[in-house]
Parts: structure tokens; sequence; C-alpha cells
């Protein structure tokens, strides 16, 4: 597969590995941005250990600093596996 920008989702290094453990991204049920994504949509991201899906989820659970004051973000984080 090609890749067209670098700053894509998939890193190279684990291209073609197992990749077991998941977190699946998606949005409260009250969440006003539903009335764009629509209520089906999610985002999931896959890695090959438990060890990479837990790290990456706390890194994702984190308030990040480029939200204004007065944001309120919501996501709704889940651990998933196959």
């Amino acid at each position: 597969m090609d890749y067209c920008h670098q700053h894509n989702l998939v890193d190279r290094r684990i291209v073609g590995r197992e990749r077991n453990f998941g977190i699946r991204v998606s949005l409260p049920d009250a969440d006003t941005l539903r009335n764009v994504v629509g209520d089906d949509w999610e985002q999931l991201h896959w890695y090959p250990t438990e060890a990479e899906r837990d790290a990456a989820f706390e890194k994702m659970a984190i308030r990040h600093g480029y939200y204004r004051n007065t944001d309120s973000p919501t996501q709704v984080l889940e651990k998933i596996s196959r």
C-alpha cells in the first residue's frame, strides 16, 4: 500500500503485524457532534500488544492542551480485543 502523507495513522513498522488490541472512539449519546458525523460514527485504533494499547489509551484519555478553557470535549474510549 502506498502512503501519500507522512502523518498517516498507519505506522509502517507494524504494517502486516497482528494487531489484536484496540481502542474504540465514539461519541456520547447526547453529543451534538453526532448531528454532523452521524449516530454510528466511531474510530478504531489497533495495536500489536496490550501494553501499547494501554499506553495509547492513557494518552488519549488526557485533556489535550490545544482545547480552549471553555471547551468541553467529549469522547467515549473503550478497550477492545479481537
